[in-house]
């Protein structure tokens, strides 16, 4: 197996364990559940479209950062401007966990991803109780039939969906409903990272669809270059949590971000 396949296997067994310790109907009674919801949407378009990821590890790198806390992170994160916070909720392969995404949830006022392999309809109960206001849905882990069935229930939910796509076929996964679209610049199956490949898919894609450029983007030249081309927002998580201080480095981006923005005017 791929490690995407991997992954999938793992995380069908890591749901049927956990409908076992807590059910949907114990979940709707969660802290969160109840919460309003913010729209990431809204804020990549209004904001500065960066959503900063926390991740301490990945399959491909190993450990990135594993001595700062979500606490912190994420506060910095939404000091400096994030339109929006990604924490990964996967344990095995990147290292992260429920109490992160709670953790930020309790930590900011912008909109949180949870980052996971969302392969059964109880992981979207389990993300609304975490608190979070956004899922992500990889085409690839998915048929488009599923990506249909789940964003309809993600929104019932009040939850927003960002649709993860990396090949040309796999914009048959895309549907109206689908509030976002990220392109995965990194291959999942082999992680081999390919930019160009990426606006290619954008441009088949309608324009009026809000596209996120994910993984990969390892330079304000990158950014630039995928903005350039007409991404709107940017999900970028590696490049700052590599830094012993994320928050700082998110912080030297934005300003160079800002100072790019300023020659172009």
């Amino acid at each position: 197996m791929n490690i995407l396949e991997q992954i999938t296997a793992r995380k069908k067994a890591e749901v049927e364990t956990a409908k076992i310790v807590q059910s949907k109907e114990e979940l709707k009674d969660s802290e969160f559940f109840t919460r309003g919801t913010l729209s990431l949407k809204k804020s990549v378009r209004e904001g500065s479209g960066i959503i900063a990821e926390f991740k301490r590890k990945s399959p491909s790198k190993g450990i990135i950062n594993d001595k700062v806390t979500i606490v912190d992170v994420s506060q910095s994160y939404e000091k400096v401007g994030a339109s929006g916070i990604s924490v990964l909720t996967d344990g095995d392969f990147f290292g992260g966990s429920f109490g992160d995404i709670l953790a930020a949830r309790k930590t900011v006022q912008i909109p949180v991803l949870r980052k996971d392999f969302m392969i059964d309809e109880y992981q979207f109960y389990e993300a609304k109780a975490l608190g979070a206001d956004v899922v992500l849905l990889i085409a690839a882990c998915l048929s488009p039939a599923q990506v249909q069935e789940f964003t309809d229930l993600a929104h019932e939910l009040e939850l927003e969906v960002l649709l993860e796509i990396h090949t040309e076929n796999e914009l048959h996964h895309f549907n109206r409903k689908v509030d976002l679209v990220g392109i995965n610049n990194r291959n999942l199956k082999d992680f081999k990272v390919d930019l160009q490949h990426s606006v290619d898919l954008k441009n088949i894609l309608p324009t009026d669809v809000i596209t996120i450029a994910e993984s990969g983007i390892n330079s304000i030249s990158d950014y630039q270059y995928l903005k350039e081309k007409g991404f709107d927002g940017f999900l970028m998580g590696e490049f700052f949590m590599k830094n012993d201080n994320p928050g700082m480095a998110f912080e030297d981006f934005m300003l160079k971000k800002d100072s790019l923005k300023r020659r172009s005017v």
